[in-house]
């Protein structure tokens, strides 16, 4: 799997920001990716403590660019840009004080076109993660919301999951007079494109399952309607895609139960690619997979974004940090 995403760099390489520069973990996979040549790293921080730090754990980071906020020439005119962007929400004084934070300062360098994308998290939480990608990168044209997907593999047997990480519910958007401008089904249909679109970049070819404790009309009430709405919706928005549901876990993924419950499906029994209608079924349902399942979880990947952003886990270790760094460049 990143034997394809290490090509697809090879090809065309790309630059990526590390928002925690100091970290032992991110400077051991900045040493594996210097060696590889196909990414290039660029570490957040100050240049001193960083170099010690490298030193001290023995990582060979030399030739990569450091860049410390506090010493950084063009800070005045990237808070100028950061006031704009957030159109008078906040003040210079405040763009500046999260400017000095490694999180924003490295998103504006990727707002600005410095960088190609950006990795972050094993120090922050995953809201400083977001939070400063969607207040200044935003959702790409055609995008109404940011999800995410979670790569599963084992062995060669690969899955996508989603959305398990971003978005805790999906309600209609209403306007001022309480129209609906856009509706619950709307959004988890395009999580669902998303993700498949997501698993694509993985080399599987998607077969995407709407999940629920349902299948095809047996239950009632909770999401059910939900799972529904947005199977014939994604369906009208991407009908090339293999998209079937709602279904329970049980016949997406055994073609026995699948075509029993589900007859004349192309999806049920055989789905490789999974969307979850809450955050709590999806979240528990890849941690499931990862922990008794044996399978090795990667992301979650953001999805919808204007460029490339991701979150590490705290937990993470260096291989992990360079494999989420393939595949955040890989997105761009």
């Amino acid at each position: 799997m990143f034997d394809r995403l290490i090509e697809k760099l090879k090809a065309s390489p790309k630059s990526i920001i590390f928002t925690e520069g100091h970290d032992p973990r991110i400077l051991e996979a900045a040493d594996r990716l210097k060696k590889g040549g196909f990414l290039t790293p660029i570490l957040i921080g100050n240049v001193e403590a960083v170099q010690a730090k490298a030193k001290e754990c023995g990582f060979d980071i030399a030739g990569l660019e450091i860049l410390d906020p506090a010493t950084y020439p063009d800070m005045d005119a990237m808070v100028e840009k950061m006031v704009d962007l957030r159109k008078g929400k906040m003040t210079a004084e405040e763009c500046r004080a999260l400017l000095a934070k490694g999180n924003y300062f490295g998103t504006m360098l990727v707002k600005l076109g410095y960088a190609d994308a950006l990795l972050g998290g094993a120090t922050y939480s995953t809201a400083d993660t977001v939070r400063p990608a969607l207040q200044l990168v935003k959702t790409r044209p055609g995008a109404h919301l940011v999800s995410s997907c979670f790569i599963l593999a084992r062995g060669e047997e690969k899955l996508a999951m989603g959305d398990c990480a971003i978005n805790l519910s999906y309600e209609d958007t209403l306007d001022k007079e309480g129209n609906v401008v856009l509706s619950a089904a709307d959004k988890l249909a395009e999580v669902a494109i998303e993700v498949a679109n997501c698993a694509k970049l993985f080399g599987i070819d998607p077969k995407v399952a709407m999940l629920s404790f349902s299948t095809k009309g047996s239950g009632k009430g909770a999401t059910v309607g939900l799972s529904q709405a947005a199977t014939a919706r994604a369906k009208e928005l991407a009908p090339d895609l293999a998209i079937d549901g709602e279904m329970q876990f049980d016949a997406a993924v055994s073609p026995t139960v699948g075509q029993l419950k589900f007859p004349g499906s192309p999806v049920a029994g055989y789905a490789n690619t999974f969307i979850f209608p809450c955050i709590e079924a999806g979240n528990i349902g890849y941690k499931i997979a990862q922990r008794l399942g044996g399978f090795e979880a990667y992301g979650p990947i953001l999805l919808g974004l204007n460029a490339p952003i991701n979150d590490l886990s705290r937990g993470c270790n260096a291989d992990e940090v360079y494999k989420m760094a393939l595949i955040t460049a890989a997105q761009a």
